[in-house]
């Protein structure tokens, strides 16, 4: 049992509120429609992920750097933090790419 992939998940996430900070991309742009958007996101991945399972194409894969950590059969820990990454990478991508878009205009 590790935590090493869930710390490198969660330093990364430090690293997307960092990012958002600083440019004011999401959270720090609107941050009730960044929550509401984020929160939205990261279940339908979580049910999409649920669906998966039930129907037997997705699967926990055997590894050393996990922590075991279970939320659901075949569903671990680190995918939540990992979808949490995903959604708000994109949605960081999404803003910057409207800032450059914005600025590239004027």
């Amino acid at each position: 049992m590790s935590v090493l992939y869930l710390l490198v998940l969660l330093v990364s996430l430090g690293g997307m509120t960092v990012l958002d900070w600083r440019f004011r991309l999401f959270f720090w742009c609107s941050p009730l429609r960044a929550a509401l958007v984020l929160g939205i996101g990261v279940l339908f991945f979580l049910l999409w992920d649920l669906a998966g399972i039930g129907l037997g194409i997705f699967y926990r894969g055997e590894t050393t750097l996990m922590t075991g950590v279970q939320l659901a059969p075949e569903l671990p820990l680190e995918e939540f933090f990992f979808l949490t990454f995903l959604c708000y990478l994109t949605m960081n991508l999404v803003q910057a790419t409207r800032l450059v878009l914005a600025r590239r205009a004027a």
